[in-house]
This record gives C-alpha cells, sequence and structure tokens, in this order.
C-alpha cells in the first residue's frame, strides 16, 4: 500500500522537524515542483473560467472574525489572539472574511457580477496533536480558494460553474471521487440560528444536484457553520474518506458583511474550493500514483543520460535545450554508474533522454519513458508540448 508519509520523504516531496512543530511541513524541492505545477495549472484554469486572482493578509483583527461570525461558531478551531499595540489578531481560519472586505471596497454595479475573485493562501487550523499526520491533517493549509459574488438568481448556475471546474481539474488530475455529499446543518450552536436561510441555501444545491442527475449522500452535522455545501469526497488506499472539493452557498456573510450591489440589493456568495487544500491534494496524488505523477506535474519531467563520459558535452546541450523548452529536466552524468542502474534509479521520471555516440552526432536523444518503451527520437518541443496540462 503506497503511503504518502513514506513514499514523500522517499520521493523528497516533504519532510517535518519538531522545532518547526506538529502539523507544520516544509516542501523539499520536488515537492516545491509539484506544487507550483499544480498551483500554475488552478490558477490558469481559473483565469480562463472568469476568476480574477487576489491576494489576501494571512492575519486579520480579532473583530474582523467575531463580524464574518467564526468566532461565535468556529473559536475552537482558531489560534488564540496575539495582542500586539494593543489590538488583538488573529491567524486567519479561511479566506471568506478578506474577500467579503475586498469586495466591498467600492461600490458594485449588478453589471459586474457575478464578481469571481480566487485565491491560493494561507489559512491556519488549531487542530490537536492526536488528529496531525503526514500532509493530510496540517495546521497551515494552503487553500485553493474562491467567491462568487452573485445576484441570488444567479447562484445555481455559478455553483454548477464551479462543478464543471472541479470535475475538469479531478480529471487532470487522475482523481477519482469516491462520492458527492450534501453537507446540512446539525444540532448547536456550531450552526447559525437561521432555519430559513439554510433552507433557501440548501434549495440551491440540491437543485443543482437534481439538473446534474449527480447521486449524493446526505450528511446532517457536516455543513458550514454558516450554511450547507457540496462535498466531493476522496478515499485513500485504505479506503478512509476525507473532503477534498467543496461547493458552498452563503447568504450568511453578505448580510453580516452588509454587502450590497446597485440598488441596495444583497448578493448571494458562492464559496468553492476546486483542489481545496495543497497538502491533502498532494498526500492524495502521492498514493494514487505510487510517486509516478501525470507528466505535466511531476518534479523532473526528463533526465539526459549520456551512455560514457565522450557525451557530456552533448548532455549538456540537450539539457539546457530541455530547459529552455520549459522542462524540468536534470542531467544524470556517466560517472554516476551504469546506464541500466541510472535509468532504474530514475524510474519515476516521464521523459529518460539517453544519449550515445549516434546521438551525440546528431543533437538527438534516443527518448525512452518509463514504462520501458522506447519513443525513439523524438524533438525536444515536441516533448515539450506533451508535458503541459491539457484545459
Amino acid at each position: 500500500m503506497n503511503d504518502h508519509r513514506r513514499l514523500g520523504r522517499e520521493l523528497g516531496i516533504f519532510d517535518t522537524d519538531p522545532l518547526i512543530g506538529s502539523g507544520l511541513p516544509y516542501w523539499l524541492p520536488a515537492g516545491a515542483a509539484v506544487r507550483k505545477a499544480i498551483e500554475d495549472y488552478v490558477h490558469e484554469l481559473e483565469r480562463r473560467n472568469g476568476y480574477q486572482h487576489v491576494n489576501s493578509p494571512v492575519l486579520g483583527k480579532r473583530e474582523l472574525y467575531e463580524m464574518s461570525g467564526h468566532w461565535a461558531h468556529y473559536s475552537a478551531d482558531m489560534f488564540p489572539p496575539m495582542n500586539v499595540g494593543g489590538e488583538e489578531f488573529v491567524l486567519r481560519p479561511s479566506l471568506c472574511p478578506h474577500h467579503a472586505l475586498i469586495y466591498r471596497s467600492r461600490g458594485r454595479s449588478h453589471r459586474e457580477l457575478p464578481l469571481r475573485v480566487a485565491e491560493l493562501g494561507g489559512m491556519y487550523r488549531s487542530e490537536p496533536s492526536g488528529v496531525l499526520g503526514g500532509l493530510t491533517r496540517v495546521r497551515s493549509i494552503q487553500l485553493n480558494d474562491g467567491h462568487v459574488f452573485c445576484a441570488p438568481e444567479q447562484a445555481a448556475a455559478e455553483v454548477s460553474a464551479a462543478l464543471d471546474l472541479i470535475e475538469t481539474a479531478h480529471a487532470q488530475l487522475g482523481i477519482e471521487a469516491a462520492r458527492y455529499r450534501l453537507s446540512l446543518r446539525g444540532e448547536g450552536d456550531k450552526f447559525v440560528d437561521d432555519p430559513g436561510m439554510w433552507a433557501r441555501s440548501e434549495a440551491v444545491l440540491r437543485e443543482v444536484l437534481k439538473e446534474r442527475g449527480r447521486a449524493y449522500d446526505e450528511e446532517r452535522g457536516e455543513g458550514a457553520f454558516y450554511g450547507p455545501k457540496i462535498d466531493i469526497q476522496i478515499a485513500d488506499p485504505a479506503g478512509r474518506e476525507s473532503t477534498l472539493s467543496t461547493v458552498q452557498v452563503d447568504l450568511y456573510q453578505p448580510e453580516r458583511f452588509d454587502l450590497r450591489y446597485a440598488g441596495g440589493h444583497r448578493p448571494a456568495m458562492v464559496h468553492r474550493s476546486i483542489v481545496g487544500g495543497i497538502e491533502r491534494l498532494v498526500a492524495h496524488l502521492i498514493e494514487v500514483h505510487g510517486g509516478a505523477f501525470p507528466t505535466w506535474m511531476a518534479p523532473v519531467q526528463a533526465v539526459v543520460l549520456p551512455l560514457s563520459d565522450e557525451q557530456s558535452a552533448a548532455a549538456g546541450d540537450l539539457l539546457r535545450r530541455c530547459l529552455d523548452a520549459g522542462l524540468r529536466a536534470e542531467l544524470a552524468p556517466a560517472g554516476r554508474g551504469s546506464l541500466g542502474a541510472r535509468i532504474r534509479a530514475h524510474r519515476l521520471v516521464p521523459y529518460q533522454l539517453v544519449v550515445g555516440p549516434r546521438e551525440a552526432a546528431s543533437g538527438e536523444a534516443a527518448v525512452r519513458l518509463r514504462d520501458g518503451s522506447q519513443a525513439g527520437a523524438v524533438p525536444v518541443e515536441r516533448l515539450a508540448a506533451g508535458a503541459r496540462p491539457s484545459y
């Protein structure tokens, strides 16, 4: 069984250190490359679908989270406030209050709606030590988050469009959803006490799921504190489920922040995360792919393998051409063992470019794929084109 905690360290994806703290992993070079590839893909996917990207601070005043409702309903999962100059600041538990403030930073016309904003940003959860593990449960999360501010009658279409993006991204990443879940309000003061508001939001989500013909399960008590959500569940090789992507309809925070558009109308706020937290996503991808990531996200996409020292100069030239073409490439020089040993050491690299005397003379390489098949002398530019994600 592929365990991301073991594989992630063996492959140089991530590690931890007690001096940094539990639940606070750091990314090693291979992991940083995988993460950057995913971030670039999602950023471009969002851009092509009408999102504007923003950046916001990881801190906010306590009053911000009192206004958003997090302090009353979610403070048990937040880090305690820090007193700075007589004011209390909090590490944010989510990005939505910041995006609400971005929306209300100026007046909005109905012609601007739907307004779609997205951010890959840090958020922080005060998780108990006993539940932390690898990349799946952490205290510092890089969340692919986004919010759509729209007229209430536009909410269903925006929820459906968000699900389209989620399904597109999952297909590109090689993810199979375990199930769709409609997560509803539970009992107690964890949830906002406004049954009418919950019913209106829930009706939108049910409408979308029905129109899409999507089978789903219902679970009470799994909604956000401010509203219901559609959760896309994934399962690890042991069958343990977790939530990866989500879409939510929020009528609560627009009221709390007094969000308006022309005519004094109140927008709906659709929360959506296409790939969820990057940490949990990468943990799942490590286990799904066993480290043999799809070419577009592989830490090293091409390795250049000179047959002997005599081909070192030609191999160096080829490496430069690979890098210039946008491939993540490296050199495995002849001095590091036999060709077979070097191929085995780079068995997870999608393109293995062997340079012998003939290839050195022609300026080409014999391309070997990681499944062992031979692709012949493929131009570097064509390899680079095949190493890009599709949208």
